[in-house]
C-alpha cells in the first residue's frame, strides 16, 4: 500500500509545526520548494505560498498578528 502523497497546505503545515517562527511568503516558497513543490515560475510560487498560509490561518495552525503584513506565527 502507497502512502497519498502530502497537499502543499499539509506539507507547509509540518514544516511550520517543525521550524516554528514567524512566516512570510518567502519562507513558505522555500519549505513548498523543499517538499517538492515545483511551480512554473516566482509569481506562481508566490501564489501558491500566500493561498496555503491562508488557509493555515483559517484552519487556525497560525495567527496574522498584525493585519498589515503578511506574516504569519504559530497559533
Amino acid at each position: 500500500m502507497t502512502e497519498k502523497p502530502l497537499t502543499h497546505k499539509e506539507a507547509l503545515a509540518t514544516v511550520i509545526q517543525a521550524l516554528g517562527g514567524t512566516w512570510d511568503t518567502e519562507r513558505a516558497v522555500l519549505a513548498l520548494r523543499v517538499a517538492g513543490y515545483e511551480p512554473k515560475d516566482q509569481e506562481a510560487a508566490g501564489k501558491e505560498a500566500r493561498h496555503n498560509l491562508r488557509e493555515l490561518a483559517k484552519a487556525g495552525l497560525i495567527t496574522r498578528p498584525d493585519p498589515d503584513q503578511a506574516v504569519y506565527r504559530l497559533a
